[in-house]
């Protein structure tokens, strides 16, 4: 798909400015055409989300950059070809060169990527953070960079105030990076989210709904600027497509 270098500009704009929109961006995880079809069909969305374990899943690979990036890539393109929506891309840690990945994501159609620290050290990440800002800048594409961090993810085992700490150092030097915002999955503490959001300025915190997260309206009081799903909308799918055959092959 040759790049519409108009098209692309707009929708990363349009990305970008929902992060600070009065409403919380609500994204729902997407891994192939139909599913990026169905829920860009629905009332209120505004743009889509990839999710790199569901993308690896319906290809049959285990997540954590086992898919063949090419592979990958692929049916990025296919999904940012199938909507008129913005569609931001889980690109993990970036693929060994975040130049080179973050620009073949860019000519697949993305207006957006995640990028993610792994709890690498924190100069390696403001890089993977500057050459994704740059690769956008180099191909004019305004990209919104989403700066994972896996503190909590990692490092559940710790006190609260260390993480919240540590979360919020590593998230401030992302953003001085470049990042447009900084996602942090598995903090589900009103009051570290709040601190987060303060700390980041408006339209900077993103954080993964899992169970335990405040409801979206809840999120928008305390100032997150964006709410994803991850992998669980294909294993909501799985689950339905499961009861619906156990159901048919049962004789229903």
């Amino acid at each position: 798909m040759a790049l519409d270098l108009t098209a692309q500009q707009d929708r990363a704009h349009d990305l970008r400015a929902l992060h600070v929109a009065p409403e919380l961006l609500v994204l729902v995880n997407v891994w192939d055409v139909a599913s990026a079809q169905v829920v860009a069909g629905m009332p209120g969305c505004r743009a889509l989300a990839t999710a790199s374990a569901a993308v690896a899943a319906a290809y049959g690979v285990d997540d954590g950059e086992r898919i063949p990036l090419e592979l990958h890539l692929a049916m990025v393109e296919r999904i940012c070809g199938a909507v008129d929506l913005p569609v931001t891309v889980d690109l993990e840690r970036g693929y060994g060169y975040v130049p080179a990945t973050v620009g073949a994501a860019i000519e697949a159609g993305a207006a957006g990527c995640n990028l993610e620290d792994d709890l690498c050290p924190t100069q390696e990440m403001v890089e993977r953070v500057r050459d994704a800002v740059t690769a956008g800048q180099v191909r004019q594409v305004p990209l919104v960079v989403n700066a994972r961090t896996d503190v909590y993810l990692l490092g559940a085992d710790r006190p609260e105030a260390d993480l919240l700490a540590e979360a919020v150092r590593r998230g401030r030097s992302y953003l001085a990076a470049g990042a447009d915002c900084v996602f942090v999955p598995g903090c589900t503490d009103e009051a570290s989210i709040a601190a987060m959001a303060a700390a980041f300025g408006p339209g900077r915190l993103s954080l993964l709904a899992v169970p335990g997260t405040p409801p979206p309206a809840r999120l928008a009081e305390l100032g997150v600027a964006r709410v994803s799903h991850g992998p669980y909308p294909q294993r909501h799918a799985m689950a339905a497509l499961a009861d619906y055959s156990r159901e048919r092959l049962g004789g229903g």
